[in-house]
């Protein structure tokens, strides 16, 4: 546990020019009292680790010092050369830098491990975009990418609605969803999200900006996301509901308001089934979406929604009720 802590520790002050004693300990998830202990435990085993005292002081490696990569297990050096989506960095130009940075990462690796990038490859393939939708690389995407790793301003011109706007954006981040390219911008004094494919015009400034260092991309997308789809629930339909229903339920609707609607829901009648609120995008989405639970739902409300069911229902009895002799 500590020699893992204390690699870790070596690989932080390695990646950066200097940390203070608060920035290890929230990184390493201990003391600042552990930080001075752990850092001079690398001292006397000749870590060349410094403590620079006063306001403003912290920790650093002598200038020049570098550890080989010879610490990693063969789980860890399999799951480094996963961390990657080939197809989404090549997209966004990055493919040659990142075939050098695996290629060098190989090369610090144990002869034991030299395999791990062919035995990831063998065992798993990230397939990002969703089936039945061929992925198109918006074309502005590299020079999008290019400000986000740089952190420069980014000039664009926007599509949305009938016409186009003009923004000066601070790109924090990329977010690939469902094969579709998303930018996390800054615009004015908020962060908002734009669809790289309605770029008319991407174009990365010389000037730089300086980034939130709060800022988590991936919180953010997670919230954000978690908002929008809520926000696509304008209605509610009253639907009894099967143990087969409810089990179902997750699998044909939202997955966060399924959960909350059951379990919002109160005792099962004598027949097993439970009556749930549940929110939906409107009426003609729920149709199609409870459709799929077929005899294991019954919508109560709104009527004409029921009236759209037993509609449906009369015309499957007719269908399959027929001599098809």
């Amino acid at each position: 546990m500590r020699a893992a802590r204390l690699i870790r520790m070596v690989l932080l002050l390695q990646s950066r020019p200097s940390m203070t004693a608060a920035e290890l300990a929230r990184e390493l998830e201990v003391s600042e009292r552990t930080v001075a202990r752990d850092a001079l435990a690398l001292s006397e085993a000749g870590v060349p680790v410094y403590a620079d005292r006063g306001r403003g002081g912290g920790y650093r490696l002598v200038d020049g010092y570098r550890t080989r990569l010879t610490g990693l297990a063969r789980g860890e050096a399999e799951a480094l050369f996963l961390s990657g989506v080939p197809g989404a960095l090549r997209e966004m130009g990055l493919g040659d830098a990142a075939s050098a940075a695996r290629l060098k990462v190989s090369a610090a690796l144990l002869p034991s491990l030299r395999d791990a990038p062919e035995s990831a490859a063998r065992r798993f393939h990230l397939d990002a975009p969703g089936w039945y939708r061929e992925p198109e690389t918006p074309e502005l995407l590299p020079a999008v990418a290019e400000a986000v790793w740089g952190d420069r301003l980014l000039d664009v011109r926007y599509r949305r609605g009938d016409g186009e706007v003009e923004r000066e954006l601070a790109p924090y981040g990329l977010v690939l969803k469902a094969g579709v390219w998303y930018l996390c911008a800054r615009a004015g004094d908020s962060v908002r999200v734009y669809r790289v494919d309605r770029f008319a015009r991407a174009v990365p400034r010389e000037e730089g900006f300086d980034r939130d260092a709060s800022f988590d991309l991936s919180a953010f997308w997670e919230e954000r996301a978690a908002r929008f789809a809520r926000s696509l629930l304008r209605a509610s339909a009253v639907v009894r509901l099967t143990e087969a229903g409810a089990r179902g339920l997750p699998h044909v609707t939202d997955r966060a308001a399924a959960r909350e609607a059951l379990e919002a829901a109160g005792p099962p009648d004598p027949a097993g089934r439970v009556t749930v609120t549940l929110p939906v995008e409107s009426e003609e989405v729920a149709f199609g979406q409870l459709l799929a639970l077929g005899p294991e739902a019954e919508v109560l409300e709104p009527a004409s929604l029921r009236e759209r069911f037993a509609e449906a229902a009369a015309r499957m009895a007719e269908l399959y009720g027929r001599d098809r002799r």
